[in-house]
């Protein structure tokens, strides 16, 4: 196994969504970690991943990033940046790692909540934007992490906490202000026997097909390691760190749903 990987491509989407947040194709950051068994060490990269490339873009291309936020997105927090003075919408690199909620802390934080919202808050139901934005709003305008969701919100390959009655995998969310969620990742469950019976709710063929997973659960077939990941849609973090309300705004050529110009 290797320790530390990662792979920065296009990622392309098939729901039907049409919003100022979702593209049919993106580029996505995705890293991968063996030999870890907590979601701390996956936050830890996601907050050192989203500090790196930031401090990197600020040091690098102050100007390009202050004409953006002069024009695009005007009136944000003013900092020092490098001895000079630039505008930014996610106030500098202040990044609490204790800002850290459960998926359940965050249902009942939603369902307290005097705003009213579009999508009824329940345990059990994803996060919409709105809860999202809601969320990161309750929590003082910082990126907030939400971890431990309902096993059965999320895919087949992350790791059951074995946690009884409210039942959850160890997942991990990071929602950011003006934008909600900018990375998703996962320990992964690499025990043979749960994710033969997690795929098996999905129903197995009986007609001899091979099950489209038999590669998948190869690889654990003989025995692995305790891992996890994540991934950061890039334009999702251009619009955080520029301050640009529309993803198709930031990426060329936008490709979304019913609009796939080459």
């Amino acid at each position: 196994a290797f320790t530390h990987v990662f792979t920065f491509g296009p990622t392309f989407r098939a729901e039907n969504s049409q919003s100022r947040r979702h593209l049919a194709e993106f580029y996505m950051v995705e890293a991968e970690l063996s030999f870890t068994e907590s979601l701390q060490d996956i936050m830890q990269v996601m907050e050192d991943l989203f500090k790196t490339v930031t401090s990197t873009v600020l040091s690098k291309c102050p100007r390009d990033v202050e004409l953006l936020h002069k024009y695009i997105a005007p009136g944000q927090k003013v900092i020092n940046v490098t001895g000079k003075s630039c505008n930014l919408c996610f106030f500098g690199l202040f990044f609490p790692s204790s800002c850290s909620i459960s998926y359940s802390e965050a249902v009942e934080i939603l369902k307290q909540a005097s705003q009213a919202f579009t999508f009824k808050p329940e345990w059990g139901c994803d996060l919409q934007t709105e809860h999202e934005k809601y969320l990161v709003k309750h929590c003082g305008e910082v990126p907030v992490f939400v971890i431990n969701y309902p096993y059965d919100l999320k895919p087949f390959y992350m790791r059951d906490n074995e946690d009884g009655p409210q039942h959850t995998v160890a997942a991990v969310d990071l929602l950011v202000p003006g934008v909600g969620e900018l990375c998703g990742g996962s320990l992964r469950e690499e025990r043979l026997p749960f994710l033969e019976s997690r795929l098996q709710r999905y129903g197995k063929p009986t007609d001899g097909r091979r099950w489209p997973d038999q590669e998948y659960l190869d690889l654990r077939k003989f025995g692995s390691v305790p891992h996890g990941g994540f991934g950061m849609g890039f334009e999702r973090y251009l619009q955080y760190i520029l301050g640009v309300d529309n993803i198709k705004d930031v990426i060329p050529f936008p490709r979304f749903s019913h609009s796939c110009l080459l």
